[in-house]
This record gives structure tokens, C-alpha cells and sequence, in this order.
């Protein structure tokens, strides 16, 4: 952007990118650990996949048939009009340049109330 406009402060993009969210023309969304995402496909409700590894994203379609996890609880009160779904896991270039089964860094997993796996497995004290 800069070599066809000149000189931009991070400010103006991220105010065009509130006034285009604002307007209808992109979406934002926020997966957990990670900073704000702007999606130019508007006018749908669909989901999307991240890797673990790279934190390549992608938009996957809605699920379809029988998904519990997308309807609402009775009770609620709620008329839902959208349902956002973030699917993480290992994107096919990751998969392949991968030849062994590492996990990926602690730092690009979830959280959990699971300590990390000890680097002594036999529990001995160094």
C-alpha cells in the first residue's frame, strides 16, 4: 500500500479498516492469543480454520446437518442470527513440511488447566 499511496500511519489503516467493518464491507474477528483478524467475505455466516503452526486462516463454510453446538440452549431468549466457529488445527503445508509428530509450541496451543509435559519423564529431581 505504501508504494501506491506514499507514507500511512498504522492509525489511518486500522481507522479505514474500522469505518469498512463499520459499513459492511469487511468483518472483524479475534481468535483467542491472537491479534484482530479483517475478513473481506461479508454477507454469510461462515467460519474459520487456523493452524497452530503458521496461524494460516482460512473460511470455512457453515457446517451443515444436526450441530448441536450451533443452535442455542433453550431459554435463552435469543434470536440467533450468527454463529461463530474457529477450527484449529494443522493446515495441509504444515502437515507435509512435518516428518515428525512435535507438538506445536506451547506458545500457539490453547490454554489449559493442564501443567506442560515435564522434560523429566521419570519425575527425578536434578
Amino acid at each position: 500500500m505504501r508504494t501506491e499511496i506514499g507514507a500511512i500511519s498504522k492509525q489511518a489503516v486500522y481507522d479505514a479498516l474500522r469505518v469498512m467493518t463499520e459499513k459492511g464491507l469487511c468483518r472483524s474477528i479475534q481468535p483467542a492469543g491472537s491479534p484482530v483478524l479483517y475478513d473481506p467475505r461479508v454477507g454469510d455466516n461462515h467460519h474459520h480454520a487456523i493452524c497452530r503452526r503458521c496461524s494460516k486462516t482460512v473460511d470455512i463454510d457453515c457446517a451443515t446437518g444436526a450441530a448441536p453446538c450451533l443452535t442455542a440452549a433453550a431459554g435463552s431468549n435469543f434470536q440467533i442470527d450468527e454463529a461463530e466457529v474457529i477450527y484449529w488445527g494443522t493446515c495441509p503445508d504444515c502437515l507435509r513440511a512435518s516428518t515428525d509428530q512435535t507438538p506445536p509450541p506451547a506458545s500457539t496451543r490453547p490454554p489449559t488447566s493442564e501443567p506442560p509435559p515435564s522434560s523429566n519423564p521419570r519425575g527425578e529431581l536434578s
